[in-house]
């Protein structure tokens, strides 16, 4: 049996209604030398005989029938039946354009230096997406090169994760999907960007993304906004703000109260907030003064090896800080993070 150039790895679960769709947009691809390890994990719905009866037609389509491991064991069990030099994670509901593995096995390919390559994704069915997965995936689409890709990773997850296409090596040495609590897929990211690993996409609609109200990302408390903070959080600390002296959130509102309680289980604790709020300026958040952005430049000298984090949600904010920022010489990745 030859070795596959690529593995598309993919968890089923009670998929059995899209499940045709999916497996059929994965046989249509331009590039051929590929097998489906396809973990059926525990499905009750006949997802399984599903699976089987593809294998059993052709010899590319791998199952492998589990009892339910869930999000996280899943996967992980598929990738140690992986043998491509490559692995494809797939989504059981989704679609992939007819050249995704084509296009993405030649980007990693032809440059050595990159371990994650993704691609620009489309929601669908376009009537069942809502806004803000709009706002989501624009801002997703939005990030294509890999400096576009690093510089917001601490706003949200900037890899769909069944979108995306590693090095099997480098995937099993940082232990593929951890169960920390929070998502599996930012987590995993997290730690490619930590270890110092380069990503970037494709910019071509490569992968359609199934919204629908049963995603996991709808119903497991593990992708609430609680837990992509303590996420991010975790990352910072031992990442970014480990070697500062002086942490200053931009953001005295909802969403720098909620990061700035982790950063402090962390290690991390703000020294002060910044805020444009009138009636928040000269009082205190978290037992730390609450100051304008005036008086930023005499603060931000009070410390050798600073950084300041905005965690400002509200639409449009991050792009007027931002230039009030570079109009203090601040450079972003250096002296600043945008964290929402």
């Amino acid at each position: 049996m030859t070795t596959p150039r690529v593995s598309v790895l993919m968890p089923v679960y009670n998929a059995a209604e899209t499940l045709v769709q999916t497996l059929e947009s994965i046989a249509g691809q331009s590039f051929e030398d590929f097998e489906v390890v396809a973990v059926d994990d525990g499905s009750e719905d006949g997802s399984g005989k599903i699976l089987r009866g593809w294998a059993e037609k052709d010899s590319r389509f791998r199952v492998l029938l589990e009892e339910h491991r869930g999000i996280v064991e899943a996967p992980n069990r598929g990738l140690e039946e992986c043998r491509g030099e490559f692995v494809a994670r797939m989504d059981a509901d989704d679609k992939m354009h007819q050249q995704r593995l084509e296009k993405q096995v030649g980007m990693l390919a032809a440059d050595e230096g990159l371990s994650v390559v993704s691609c620009l994704v489309e929601t669908f069915p376009r009537e069942d997406v809502g806004q803000g997965m709009i706002i989501y995936e624009e801002w997703l689409n939005g990030l294509v090169e890999g400096e576009d890709i690093l510089r917001e990773f601490f706003i949200e997850s900037p890899i769909a994760n069944p979108s995306a296409m590693m090095r099997r090596r480098e995937l099993v040495e940082l232990d593929g999907y951890q169960d920390r609590g929070w998502p599996e897929d930012y987590d995993l990211w997290l730690r490619y960007r930590a270890a110092g690993k380069c990503f970037a996409k494709v910019p071509e609609i490569l992968h359609y993304w199934r919204e629908h109200e049963q995603r996991a990302t709808h119903t497991n408390s593990r992708y609430s906004v609680e837990n992509f903070l303590r996420a991010k959080a975790h990352y910072l600390c031992v990442g970014p703000l480990a070697q500062r002296d002086g942490v200053v959130v931009w953001g005295a509102g909802k969403t720098g109260r909620r990061i700035a309680k982790h950063l402090e289980r962390g290690g991390c604790a703000p020294e002060v907030f910044v805020d444009i709020t009138p009636k928040k300026i000269g009082g205190t958040l978290r037992g730390k003064p609450v100051i304008s952005p005036d008086d930023l430049p005499v603060w931000w000298r009070r410390y050798t090896r600073p950084i300041l984090l905005v965690a400002v949600a509200s639409r449009g904010a991050r792009v007027l800080i931002r230039e009030h920022l570079s109009g203090l010489h601040m450079v972003e990745g250096e002296d600043y993070l945008c964290v929402a």
